[in-house]
C-alpha cells in the first residue's frame, strides 16, 4: 500500500505530469527599454498571417513552420485502461499524462493526451480525423477490442498520417524482440517451437500477427471459449435465430461474428485443435498471455510445457502465473509486464523510438515487416556475452534504442524502394 499511497500523494503535489512550453524566451518577444527589439509580431499578428498564407498554398509546410511534424496525439476513449478496465477518459488521464512523459524523455516527442467523452467507433474515428491537421501521428490507446481494432483498420485507411495503436503494434514489437533472444538461449528455432497465446484482444492479436509474419509455424491463440480454430461455431460469421412459428432454428450470415478471430483461425492452429489453455498448452514450448487475467496459469500447466518453457505472463497489474511459481514449475525464461521483476516486457521500450522514425521519416503505413525490423534490432542489441536468462531485452532507457531503430526502419523502407 505504500508505494499506492506515494503514488496518490505525488499526483496531487505535482497537479498534472506534464505542461507546453515556449520555445522562445520570454524576453526575445516583448520589447524592452534597452533594446526597443522583441519578436511578437513575428510569431504573432501582423507577421505570421504570411506563414499562414504560405501553409495554405502548400499544406505540406506545416511540417515545416509548425510543430506538427514533432506533435503525436495521444487517443484514449478510456473503456480499456491497464488492468482497470473501462474507467473513464477522467481516469484515463493522468495514464497518458505518464505516456507523454516517456515520449518526451525516450523520444524528445510532444505527445498531446487527448482522453475523449464517447465510446462510439464511429465519433472516435470522426474525432482523429477531425484533429488530424495538427498531427505529424496519432496513438490510439486504451481503448476497448475488437472496437479499436476496428478503428485503427479504418483510420490507417482514411488518414494521412500514421496511426499506431501500442497496445497492438508496439507490444507485438517487443515481445517478438525478447522472443529472438529467449529462443537463442533454450537452443530452439522458431519455426520449429510451439507457441500458445492467451488473449484475442487487441496485444494477443498484434502478437500473432508479427510472429506469424516472422515465421512461427505452430501458433495457438486462446480466448474465454479455448482454441481458436476454423469452424468453431462463434466464428462462421452467422447468427443463429429462432423463426417466428418457433421452427427450427434458421443461420442468417452477416457480420457477427469477430472478423480478427475469424482472420486469426485462418492462419493458426492448422490441426484445429480444441479445448482449453489447459489441454493446448501441453507439449507447448512458449507460453505468452495477454488475458487480463491474473493466475490462469498453475504450476501443473507449466510443467506440461516442453522442456525449458519460456513464459511471458504480460497482464499488468497480475500476470498469469507469478514468476516465482512459473520458476518452481520449470519454466526456464519468464517475463512479465511488471517493473519489479526481471525481463519487463514493456512497450515504452519501443514506441518513443518507432514515432520518432515515422515522424523523422514522414512514414505513412505501419506493417508487420517494419515491426520485424525493429524487433530485431532491439534483440540484437543485447549480445550474446551479456544475454542471460534474466536480462533478454535492453532496459527502457537504453540510449541505443533510438539511433538503432530508426536505421533498422530507414533500412527497411529503402530495400523495399518507396517511401511508404
Amino acid at each position: 500500500m505504500t508505494k499506492n499511497n506515494d503514488a496518490v500523494e505525488l499526483h496531487k503535489m505535482l497537479k498534472g505530469k506534464i505542461e507546453i512550453c515556449s520555445r522562445i524566451p520570454p524576453n526575445k518577444i516583448f520589447e524592452d527599454e534597452a533594446t526597443d527589439k522583441g519578436i511578437l509580431d513575428l510569431i504573432y499578428t501582423p507577421g505570421v498571417a504570411y506563414v499562414a498564407e504560405q501553409i495554405y498554398r502548400d499544406k505540406e509546410l506545416a511540417y515545416e513552420y509548425t510543430s506538427k511534424w514533432n506533435n503525436v496525439a495521444i487517443v484514449c476513449d478510456g473503456t480499456r485502461v491497464l488492468g482497470l478496465g473501462n474507467v473513464g477518459p477522467e481516469a484515463a488521464l493522468t495514464v497518458m499524462e505518464g505516456k507523454s512523459i516517456l515520449f518526451k524523455i525516450l523520444g524528445n516527442i510532444n505527445a498531446y493526451p487527448l482522453c475523449i467523452a464517447t465510446q462510439s467507433k464511429e465519433e472516435i474515428i470522426r474525432f482523429v480525423k477531425l484533429i488530424e491537421p495538427n498531427f505529424g501521428a496519432i496513438n490510439i490507446e486504451d481503448i476497448e477490442s475488437p472496437k479499436v481494432l476496428e478503428i485503427v483498420e479504418i483510420l490507417q485507411k482514411e488518414t494521412s498520417i500514421p496511426i499506431f495503436h501500442d497496445d497492438q503494434h508496439g507490444t507485438a514489437a517487443i515481445t517478438l524482440a525478447a522472443l529472438i533472444n529467449a529462443l537463442k538461449i533454450v537452443n530452439k528455432r522458431i519455426e520449429k517451437v510451439k507457441v500458445i497465446i492467451a488473449g484475442a484482444g487487441s496485444a494477443g492479436y498484434g502478437i500473432f500477427k508479427v510472429l506469424n509474419k516472422a515465421g512461427f509455424k505452430e501458433i495457438i491463440v486462446v480466448d474465454k471459449k479455448g482454441a481458436i480454430y476454423e469452424g468453431r461455431e462463434d466464428l462462421t460469421n452467422t447468427l443463429p435465430i429462432k423463426s417466428d412459428n418457433n421452427n427450427e432454428a434458421q443461420k442468417v450470415t452477416g457480420s457477427y461474428a469477430n472478423s480478427y478471430k475469424i482472420e486469426i483461425a485462418s492462419k493458426t492452429n492448422k490441426k484445429n485443435t480444441s479445448g482449453s489453455i489447459e489441454s493446448v498448452i501441453h507439449g507447448s514450448d512458449i507460453f505468452i498471455g495477454t488475458t487480463g487475467n491474473g493466475n490462469l496459469l498453475d504450476i501443473k500447466m507449466i510443467q506440461s510445457m516442453n522442456y525449458d518453457p519460456i513464459v511471458f505472463a504480460l497482464s499488468n497489474p497480475d500476470p498469469e502465473i507469478l514468476p516465482e511459481d512459473a520458476k518452481i514449475a520449470g519454466a526456464k525464461i519468464i517475463a512479465t509486464g511488471r517493473s519489479d521483476y526481471p525481463n519487463q516486457i514493456n512497450n515504452a521500450v519501443v514506441f518513443p523510438s518507432i514515432f520518432r522514425a515515422l515522424l523523422d521519416l514522414r512514414i505513412k503505413d505501419i506493417d508487420e515487416n517494419i515491426l520485424i525490423a525493429v524487433a530485431q534490432s532491439i534483440a540484437d542489441l543485447v549480445d550474446l556475452k551479456h544475454l542471460k536468462e534474466d536480462y533478454i531485452i535492453p532496459k527502457i532507457n537504453d540510449p541505443r534504442i533510438l539511433p538503432i531503430v530508426t536505421k533498422s526502419i530507414k533500412e527497411y523502407i529503402l530495400s523495399q524502394g518507396n517511401n511508404q
